[in-house]
């Protein structure tokens, strides 16, 4: 993944009163899957409207494929299937009607890919427009978004109004995409949806990139963590003393959380032979965990700091 298609460049996009987005700098590659997290409010839609070429930035520039966003909103539109936030449909009485019209304006004569995404996620296009729920709307934008076999797709929180079933159906179907290598851009407040699919996840937090995580080094992380409880509260206190990397103490429960390499896991389970152990569990870490870390290592150093 060398070739960049979205570019972001030191862009601003400055409301007043600290509201916005700035100095974001972010490249999407060709085939990857990039995962942009953060809570409402946090900058998420500002920054991928500025993808889409609909905001003007106070300074700065995005660019896909070269062209800048917001001088050439009309160009780019032709490689991007998108899902926007907030779903406002045209004036037409149906969700047929509008993909027609959709399948019309993109020059599509082939429907087989849009059928098979409407049977995927149980939608009937023929429902009125201004009668659906707000699942049914997503459903159809999904199918709008997906339709002409675009090759960058841009979502934003794509997965709010489905139900958990449907949520991951169209997890399934995004995940297909990426397999065909398309470029990805996926906006999400959950980090479970993101973990599942994505090469790397940007972290928003008040307008500025908190942290990028790669999802390889969290999955293949080679520091681990292992809780271990013991019976007898001897044991817990000669274990203590035994040199492990301690990350966090429970004497109420004669209890340790140990943080070790993979290369030291073998003299653990020998050293535990003697020992009266009541459990021990590996305590997973993921994405949420990670970004949690990096937040709190950086309130520390405010804090250190003032």
């Amino acid at each position: 993944m060398t070739e960049p298609v979205i570019e972001i460049k030191d862009l601003t996009k400055d409301y007043g009163e600290g509201r916005g987005i700035f100095d974001i700098n972010l490249t999407l590659y060709k085939g990857e899957m990039l995962g942009f997290a953060g809570t409402n409010g946090s900058g998420k839609t500002t920054t991928i409207r500025n993808i889409m070429g609909f905001l003007q930035p106070t300074s700065g520039a995005a660019y896909v494929k070269g062209l800048q966003t917001w001088k050439h909103s009309s160009e780019i539109v032709k490689f991007i299937g998108y899902v926007p936030g907030e779903i406002a449909f045209p004036d037409l009485p149906t969700g047929t009607a509008f993909l027609k019209s959709q399948a019309e304006f993109l020059g599509i004569s082939d429907m087989s890919y849009a059928e098979y995404i409407i049977e995927k996620l149980q939608l009937d296009p023929r429902a009125p427009l201004k009668r659906m729920s707000k699942g049914m709307k997503q459903k159809t934008a999904i199918v709008a978004a997906l339709m002409a076999n675009p090759e960058i797709i841009i979502l934003d929180e794509p997965t709010t109004g489905l139900d958990p079933l449907m949520r991951d159906a169209f997890l399934e179907i995004i995940k297909a995409e990426h397999a065909k290598g398309k470029t990805i851009f996926m906006s999400s407040h959950m980090f479970e949806e993101l973990e599942t699919t994505c090469d790397r996840v940007a972290l928003i937090r008040d307008g500025h990139i908190a942290d990028i995580a790669i999802l390889d080094e969290i999955r293949n992380r080679k520091i681990k963590e292992y809780k271990i409880e013991f019976v007898e509260e001897s044991d817990y206190r000669r274990f203590k003393e035994t040199g492990y990397d301690i990350i966090r103490d429970q004497p109420q429960y004669c209890q340790v959380t140990i943080a070790i390499t993979s290369e030291q896991l073998n003299r653990l389970f020998h050293d535990l032979k003697e020992y009266q152990v009541k459990f021990i569990s590996e305590v997973k870490y993921n994405l949420e965990k990670h970004f949690k870390t990096v937040l709190n290592r950086e309130k520390e150093i405010k804090t250190n700091v003032q």
